[in-house]
């Protein structure tokens, strides 16, 4: 009898330990990215904004990358956001709009919002037709934030939006396709100088919505001279850079690398950083023998001597060296310069496998 009441107790006992046991079961979760830009990041969601004007889906995009097919990355290859997140050993993040995202796909590889064109400003760009703004996109993101506590529970699904690691590379085309055109009325509304506070302004407010939505470890990538793209260089009658363009530029990179330090201090746990790679990428176009390139000022696809050629069609044809280009079409860089410019980012916020294990308890 005393036997039976032992083996009782014992039964209550394991099963108490059971039930609690899986209800505390930790699950190791990916950690993963989520990134926010334009077409420097974008990996395919242009492609399916059918009426937008900004899309990388004809050859010969994507010829140096996985199966030589359009893929929506306006470039030969990979993306700076690709090859920096590779460097960290985070997954390459789909595209929001690629129709085999599910819960398990988020789960372990991110979602990636940028979208060719997209701006700062929800009215940049509006030449497009159809592209994702920054607001848009952090819209976007919540809703993939309210599948995922749907499909995961709410406490699991937090975690691992607060664990994810998200990267904000956004400003351009608010310039190019936005202030210097005097189509659009911000391009005589404000000088330079307003409309750069204008713009820091509009994105203190959208990292603090990311904030709020628990975005804590967030990178923001900073302009490259701008005036040096083969576009700007081309509206010039002597073919050299833009040096008021570059101006602009550089006055937004000083702004936006200060409001990275006053978030990271006033927000809580936010380490909010600011991926500089200016100088350096100015150093390739000013001096690319050095970097093993011989051509820093013309694209590498073009429409025989037709300029300019806004983006590369299946009529174009190519430079016989893509490895000796800067830049692939009027605005993007070649893989091989996207190369440079993230090694330089990596190498300046001491970013690597190592700054992440892979996994986080959820």
């Amino acid at each position: 009898m005393e036997k039976t009441k032992r083996s009782n107790k014992l039964a209550i006992i394991l099963a108490f330990l059971v039930i609690f046991g899986l209800a505390n079961k930790q699950c190791y979760c990916d950690v993963v990215q989520f990134i926010f830009g334009d077409s420097l990041s974008d990996v395919g969601n242009n492609n399916y904004l059918t009426k937008s004007l900004a899309r990388a889906a004809t050859p010969w995009y994507g010829i140096d990358f996985d199966n030589g097919m359009p893929n929506g990355r306006f470039c030969n290859g990979r993306t700076v956001a690709d090859i920096v997140g590779d460097k960290m050993g985070l997954p390459r993040p789909p595209a929001f709009l690629d129709p085999s995202l599910d819960e398990n796909v988020i789960f372990q590889n991110g979602v990636n919002f940028a979208s060719g064109g997209g701006g700062i400003l929800n009215e940049t760009s509006s030449l497009f037709i159809q592209r994702f703004s920054l607001y848009k996109q952090i819209e976007l993101f919540k809703g993939i934030q309210e599948f995922m506590r749907m499909k995961i529970g709410t406490e699991k699904a937090n975690q691992f939006f607060t664990e994810a690691y998200y990267v904000v590379a956004m400003g351009s085309n608010d310039f190019i396709n936005n202030y210097l055109l005097p189509v659009y009325a911000d391009s005589w509304t404000y000088n330079g100088d307003t409309f750069t506070q204008y713009l820091i302004s509009t994105l203190e407010d959208q990292l603090k919505l990311m904030h709020s939505l628990g975005a804590r470890k967030l990178t923001f990538f900073g302009l490259g001279p701008m005036g040096c793209i083969p576009l700007q260089r081309w509206l010039t009658s002597s073919g050299s850079c833009q040096q008021s363009t570059n101006k602009l530029a550089k006055t937004f990179n000083q702004q936006a690398m200060n409001l990275m330090k006053d978030l990271s201090s006033s927000l809580p746990n936010a380490t909010f950083r600011f991926g500089d790679a200016y100088d350096a990428f100015q150093d390739l176009i000013n001096r690319p023998t050095v970097y093993g390139f011989n051509n820093s000022h013309a694209p590498c696809c073009t429409l025989g001597k037709i300029r300019p050629t806004l983006t590369c069609t299946p009529l174009s044809t190519l430079c016989k060296d893509r490895s000796q280009y800067v830049f692939w079409d009027e605005y993007h860089p070649t893989d091989k310069a996207n190369e440079l410019i993230a090694n330089e980012i990596v190498k300046k916020l001491g970013l690597s496998n190592s700054t992440t294990n892979g996994t986080t308890n959820s």
